[in-house]
């Protein structure tokens, strides 16, 4: 009897710790597991579109026979804008590369030439519109990001087509007339830096000056002061181009 009482309490006994054991540990909180570090894709596809304004610098211009250049005094490149479409490739955090093509709208070129039937007096105003294409291979560095933002420099280089037309003169005795406009392709390359602000993975929007070299213009052949062209030389132009980037991560 006293046998069985004490195997009744010791049983007891266990089944009590057992129980205590089971709610110390129910009461414990759960191991901590660190989460793994998430994945940020730093590479992949992207494509680009801009708009922009573009301040031209002036041009030499000249009208140029086979026996003689008339330098023009007072030439200007009319203010533009310009769009643009790009696709490119991110390798890291810190280099990219992409190929654009640019349209530059219509702007208004003006010089004065020597007028050869005005008995010396006064000059010839002359008058054209260009226009321009621009296809470029560009490269970046992504110098760093912070709060969203990365700063960044470029730099790209390809080729240009400049588009003459409405070329016009106006002399001083009010007798003027037009001649044909023609299209040249140039060597073209490009200067930039900007920032861009990410709204996620996916978006980014791209603020940046770029200076952009487009090369020469010409008009058509001109029948006239012993035959030749007006030649619109090392057009450049510094711009301002807001964009947007869309990430394929």
């Amino acid at each position: 009897m006293h046998y069985v009482k004490t195997m009744t309490l010791a049983a007891m006994i266990g089944a009590g710790l057992a129980m205590s054991g089971a709610a110390m540990a129910a009461d414990m909180p759960e191991p901590y597991v660190e989460p793994a570090p998430p994945v940020i894709a730093t590479g992949g596809w992207y494509l680009r579109g801009d708009i922009g304004y573009k301040w031209y610098n002036n041009p030499s211009t000249s009208f140029v026979t086979s026996t003689y250049v008339d330098d023009w005094n007072n030439n200007s490149l009319d203010n533009t804008g310009v769009i643009g479409l790009g696709a490119g490739y991110r390798f890291n955090d810190h280099f990219r590369v992409d190929a654009t093509v640019d349209y530059e709208f219509q702007a208004g070129a003006y010089g004065e030439g020597y007028c050869g039937g005005c008995g010396g007096v006064g000059h010839t105003i002359e008058t054209a519109n260009i226009d321009a294409w621009t296809f470029l291979a560009n490269g970046y560095v992504d110098i760093g990001t912070w709060s969203g933002f990365t700063p960044y420099v470029g730099a790209g280089i390809g080729t240009s087509y400049l588009q003459t037309s409405d070329v016009a003169y106006l002399n001083p005795n009010g007798v003027g007339g037009t001649w044909d406009g023609a299209g040249n392709w140039n060597f073209a390359y490009a200067l930039m830096a900007g920032v861009s602000y990410a709204f996620s993975p996916n978006v980014s929007v791209d603020l940046n000056y770029r200076y952009l070299n487009l090369g020469d213009a010409v008009s058509g052949y001109i029948p006239a002061g012993g035959g030749g062209t007006i030649n619109y030389d090392n057009i450049s132009a510094n711009e301002v181009r807001l964009g947007l980037r869309y990430n394929f991560y």
